[in-house]
């Protein structure tokens, strides 16, 4: 059970990267990609329909790390503690602005929470980037970490044009991308992460939480992945290109 649980971990993980890591991109992007306010609704218009499954992926991969390495989870949070701070202030500023932008019409009121999903986006792009590269230093935070966070900032940014390339073909970046190319560039995104856990198997594996534990878990949580991924490619399906590209929902 304990490689059960390790190939659980890895695939939430990578995933997280692959799916939300467009939508932390196309963040980064907005005032790029979106040059007008007109230009940044149909940005946020792209991503909208995908956060929420996205992100499912994240507090999926906190629960596993909980449940089945609590003493990895504890020296991950102690050991990472202010990059852990980073990341959940910048996952609240971009959420925030996600859901208040359309709250008022002003230009201002949009173009204020269109900083704080750019800001957001950044600060969780170079503070993941920041936790892997300590994360393999054996929890050590150092000037290495900006290389790392420069470089998953990077490609999460490719993640994020390719996907605006592939949900908007021809009206956002003036190129149009197929499935292709939004796999290389997901697999682009999450390659650090894949990296990180390659090297820190063995690390979690001495941390797995004991049968006993990891049983429960097999009867708690296992039976509910299924639904978490037919959500996710309901959500896939229903939002690809050609598929109700203008619309934005009603809590975006």
């Amino acid at each position: 059970m304990d490689i059960l649980w390790f190939g659980v971990l890895a695939v939430l993980l990578l995933g997280y990267f692959a799916l939300e890591g467009s939508g932390i991109g196309l963040g980064m992007l907005l005032p790029v990609l979106g040059r007008d306010q007109e230009g940044r609704d149909r940005v946020v218009a792209a991503m909208a329909p995908f956060v929420l499954a996205n992100e499912v992926w994240l507090v999926a991969v906190a629960g596993v790390l909980f449940g089945a390495y609590p003493r990895a989870e504890g020296e991950v949070l102690f050991g990472l503690y202010p990059l852990v701070v980073s990341l959940l202030v910048s996952w609240i500023v971009r959420d925030a602005g996600l859901w208040f932008r359309r709250r008022l019409d002003g230009r201002a009121w949009r173009a204020g929470w269109d900083g704080a999903i750019c800001l957001g986006s950044c600060g969780l792009a170079f503070s993941w980037g920041a936790a892997l590269v300590a994360s393999a230093n054996g929890m050590s935070i150092t000037p290495l970490g900006l290389a790392g966070g420069a470089a998953v900032a990077a490609a999460l940014a490719f993640h994020g044009w390719t996907f605006a390339s592939w949900r908007l073909p021809g009206r956002v970046t003036g190129a149009s991308r197929g499935t292709g190319a939004l796999l290389v560039s997901a697999c682009a995104a999450a390659a650090p992460a894949a990296a990180l856990l390659a090297g820190a198997a063995p690390w979690l594996l001495e941390r797995t939480a004991p049968a006993d534990t990891l049983t429960v878990l097999n009867l708690m949580i296992l039976p509910f992945a299924p639904l978490m991924v037919a959500g996710q490619v309901w959500v896939w399906r229903t939002f690809g290109p050609g598929r109700a590209p203008e619309r934005i929902p009603s809590f975006f």
